[in-house]
């Protein structure tokens, strides 16, 4: 038996998350305003899989290193994106400053999206806050920092989304805000999952500065239909 996080995009969306998914025989993508991801059940699954991408252009995957899938593509393209990514896992946050924040959801939803595209965190679309989890930070009423969560398997979830407005960088936001939805993850009874790229040494070791430990890497692949 393979470990949840090992295959967290399908686990994900056969799982906790089905209600945002859409499936085609053994393949599974997230919905296209929510986000990209995409998986199969396994090495068998790649017709379905290409079908499913062939439905919904612009898709990518998350798998772990080694595995079947890992580093596939659709038949007749080439990958955007092919890079290995570094899986972190935390099960006790290290203590640290808080901040002020609010909950963010349906109706933060075009700031949402505006701080995102400022700030590319990662793939993000016009209801990834759907994923739910999300607080921010806002001055004289805009949004400047927030934070999220993604996707869920048995006993983990990912925080993710984290960005800040660069007028505001500096001020340890991020790292704040990193450290509350962490810690709602964790008191909910669940570990808490990321994704960083894993040459960024800077990136990995302030995730470690919360309780983070690298578990394994994965194969991050993005492409266009």
């Amino acid at each position: 038996m393979t470990h949840p996080l090992d295959h967290p995009v399908w686990n994900a969306l056969t799982g906790r998350q089905a209600h945002l998914a859409i499936r085609q025989g053994d393949a599974v993508r997230l919905r296209p305003d929510v986000g990209v991801f995409v998986a199969g059940k396994d090495a068998a699954s790649t017709d379905d899989l290409a079908a499913i991408c062939a439905r919904y252009p612009g898709a990518g995957s998350l798998e772990a290193e080694g595995t079947p899938l890992a580093g596939w593509t659709p038949p007749d393209v080439t990958p955007t994106i092919q890079a290995v990514l570094a899986q972190m896992v935390c099960s006790r946050l290290e203590p640290g400053p808080r901040i002020e924040t609010r909950p963010l959801g349906k109706a933060d939803a075009d700031d949402i999206h505006e701080l995102a595209m400022m700030t590319r965190p990662g793939p993000f679309k016009p209801r990834t806050f759907e994923f739910g989890g999300f607080i921010g930070v806002r001055e004289d009423g805009r949004l400047i920092a927030m934070a999220g969560t993604r996707l869920r398997v048995e006993g983990f979830s990912e925080v993710s989304a984290v960005c800040t407005h660069p007028d505001h960088r500096g001020r340890g936001l991020a790292k704040a805000l990193m450290r509350q939805v962490v810690g709602q993850i964790l008191e909910e009874g669940d570990a808490c999952f990321l994704h960083a790229f894993a040459d960024r040494e800077a990136t990995i070791a302030l995730y470690r500065s919360l309780g983070f430990e690298v578990r394994q890497r994965i194969v991050y692949t993005v492409f266009e239909g």
